[in-house]
């Protein structure tokens, strides 16, 4: 009997631990400065990840524009602004695509988006344009 629920404690710790979700809020911290800039709400559409912008956290910039951005984009507010468009899960968990938007400097980047293994709490989010990149670690926010 003592097996039967060391073998039931074993498997639901297993599935607890890895209960962690990509989804969820996002504060994202400038991997330059160490400062909060915003959260952002990750999803899943259609099987595909996306990410939007909910909410800017640096003082000054709460309704910034995207100014340099240009076409439809052009002086539209980073509020509510999707930043990350249909990337695809891989077997390891991984997700990648080719739309990590940055309002900032108005480019798209090619992503990479997973969870560090030795914080679930931790999202690293990495750009890439050509063979240069720039990874991120962006803090779960509770809901």
């Amino acid at each position: 009997m003592s097996k039967i629920l060391w073998g039931i404690i074993i498997v639901m710790s297993f599935q607890f631990s890895n209960g962690q979700s990509v989804f969820g809020k996002w504060k994202t911290i400038d991997d330059r400065t160490g400062k909060p800039k915003g959260i952002i709400k990750i999803y899943k559409k259609d099987g595909l990840m996306y990410g939007k912008v909910l909410e800017i956290l640096e003082k000054g910039k709460e309704n910034a524009k995207c100014t340099k951005c240009k076409g439809e984009l052009k002086n539209k507010p980073i509020k509510g602004l999707t930043i990350i468009k249909k990337a695809e899960e891989n077997e390891d968990g991984e997700w990648k695509g080719k739309y990590l938007f940055d309002p900032e400097q108005a480019m798209t980047f090619r992503c990479k988006i997973w969870l560090n293994p030795d914080n679930p709490n931790e999202l690293k989010v990495r750009g890439y344009l050509a063979f240069i990149y720039r990874t991120q670690t962006w803090l779960r926010v509770e809901e």
